[in-house]
């Protein structure tokens, strides 16, 4: 219809009103009632499920009507009845367990993808099974080639640390950089710390420690701010392998019942501030254009990049898409304890002058914090020691006193170590303590969080601060979103928010206490993305 129709159909409509004597508020109030009454109708209805909803105005429910990928209503079946229309397709869970889309709450999606192409180390418990997996890929690379891998964790095989010697009998022609399950910590062979310069007489650098034997030599071992000697060394990923491990890592957050993920990205101590960025154009943006988010993420970027991260927020606001959200920026207060890099008030008992590693200053925590608050951003700060925790919690009161009152939601990554008396002040300056373990699977997190029981253990470690099942499940599901300024969009089962939700094995929530349940299928945007 070309704009001279149009003109001529409005004057057409506009003679029939006047020649009906209908005055023109009466014609223009009818039309609007006729449309008030077209029935609303659903694309998806599901129904006969044990729905928790994470919703505390309805806790449990057994169907849920969607359109257009965002929730209508949650009832009863019954009551959903008006919404089905022709094209209402009707999904049948048979009694299953319906709970909205897990969120991990910290995530470092692209270096965990990249991770599962590279020497896999996680679980391993024997130092000579640890040794068999790096010779093995050591065999197949070209000579000069760099092994890289990670996902050690020491404690599994009794806490001895690796040392470069373990590898140099067979990486003689190829350096090796092997990163702890932290990502605190990382050995190297001798040939990378030829590469680096490091030998006997290298200083640790500001926030990082050369780990050397009693003799003086480097074991080969970096920690913290120490890693950057050798990681500027290691070629760049390419834009594809970025790519390749970011589509990788997501299809694995779907099979965990992981819908939304907030992504601290390639941002550790001693790498560079510039791949948090990199990767959001390169990778985040690419996949939402080409459409292949199959995730929602919420992205946070280094301290030290607060101004640019001020104006993409003002040219785009908050949320690029309904899957892409900047949440704000990060810093580090500390180190990991696995390394003996967390700050802690007493030594480590085997190290009686190590304290562990501070390793931001309290003046630019301080400064760099009150400029992203005082612009609006959430501040989210890294801290595994009691010392480190003081620190930061001493930092957002400040802050908070300079910049004055508004809904921040500062928060402490991991927040692993508290003196006594110091939890209360989490609530008192309502600060998030963003707790986690190590691997993405929300269903074993949840497991965890209300048994405490160590792996080969009878009994719970500190019974008294199992969760309950309700508890743990909100943490992962309307908490999670409330953390990261999501909690509108996303976290329960209401209406108006994004259908995303997760169908388990179980047709009993008490199940996902034992442990034995399984993802059956993940939905995004009322949509099946798993499997």
């Amino acid at each position: 219809m070309n704009r001279y129709t149009f003109l001529s159909a409005t004057l057409v409509l506009a003679i029939a009103v006047l020649s009906l004597n209908i005055p023109l508020q009466d014609w223009l109030s009818l039309g609007l009632k006729r449309l008030s009454t077209k029935k609303l109708a659903a694309d998806l209805i599901v129904k006969n499920a044990v729905i928790f909803t994470s919703d505390a105005s309805l806790p449990v429910a057994d169907s849920m009507a969607i359109q257009n990928g965002r929730i209508l209503r949650v009832g009863n079946y019954s009551s959903l009845q008006d919404l089905v229309g022709g094209g209402t397709r009707e999904l049948n869970i048979e009694g299953k367990v319906l709970v909205p889309g897990f969120i991990d709450s910290h995530v470092h999606l692209i270096p965990g993808g990249l991770q599962m192409g590279r020497v896999e180390l996680r679980g391993v418990n024997q130092k000579e099974e640890f040794v068999r997996r790096v010779k093995e890929a050591a065999g197949n690379v070209k000579q000069g080639s760099w092994v890289l891998g990670g996902g050690w964790n020491n404690d599994l095989w009794g806490g001895e640390l690796p040392m470069a010697s373990w590898l140099d009998d067979f990486t003689a022609d190829n350096p090796v950089w092997l990163t702890r399950m932290d990502g605190h910590m990382g050995l190297a062979n001798s040939l990378a710390l030829k590469l680096a310069g490091i030998n006997n007489s290298s200083n640790d650098p500001n926030g990082g420690t050369i780990a050397k034997s009693t003799h003086g030599e480097p074991t080969g071992l970096l920690i913290d701010a120490a890693m950057k000697l050798v990681l500027p060394l290691i070629p760049e990923v390419s834009v594809n392998e970025r790519r390749e491990a970011f589509l990788r890592a997501s299809n694995l957050a779907l099979t965990r019942g992981v819908t939304t993920i907030v992504d601290f990205g390639r941002y550790f101590p001693g790498a560079s501030v510039e791949h948090s960025w990199e990767d959001l154009s390169d990778v985040y943006q690419w996949a939402d254009s080409s459409g292949k988010m199959i995730i929602r993420v919420c992205l946070f970027f280094p301290m030290e990049t607060w101004p640019r991260l001020i104006e993409l927020i003002k040219k785009t606001g908050r949320a690029l898409s309904d899957w892409i959200y900047l949440g704000g920026v990060k810093a580090f207060a500390d180190g990991s304890l696995g390394s003996s890099s967390a700050f802690f008030f007493e030594p480590y008992a085997e190290e009686p002058h190590n304290y562990g590693l501070q390793v931001t200053d309290p003046e630019s925590l301080f400064n760099m914090t009150a400029a992203s608050d005082k612009l609006g951003l959430q501040v989210a700060i890294h801290a595994i020691g009691d010392r480190a925790n003081e620190m930061v919690l001493d930092t957002y009161r400040s802050v908070a006193l300079t910049n004055g009152m508004r809904d921040r939601r500062f928060r402490i990554e991991h927040a692993q170590h508290l003196a006594p008396g110091m939890p209360a002040r989490f609530g008192e300056q309502g600060v998030v303590a963003s707790v986690q373990v190590a691997n993405i699977n929300p269903v074993g997190s949840i497991k965890t969080a209300i048994k405490r029981i160590p792996h080969g253990w009878k009994h719970a470690w500190m019974s008294s601060e199992c969760l309950s099942l309700n508890d743990a499940l909100i943490a992962h599901t309307i908490s999670a979103a409330y953390a990261c300024f999501l909690d509108n969009e996303l976290g329960s089962l209401s209406p108006g928010k994004l259908a995303d939700f997760v169908i388990l094995s179980t047709s009993t929530l008490d199940d996902l206490a034992e442990g034995s349940v399984t993802v059956e299928a993940t939905y995004v945007a009322g949509v099946q993305a798993y499997p």
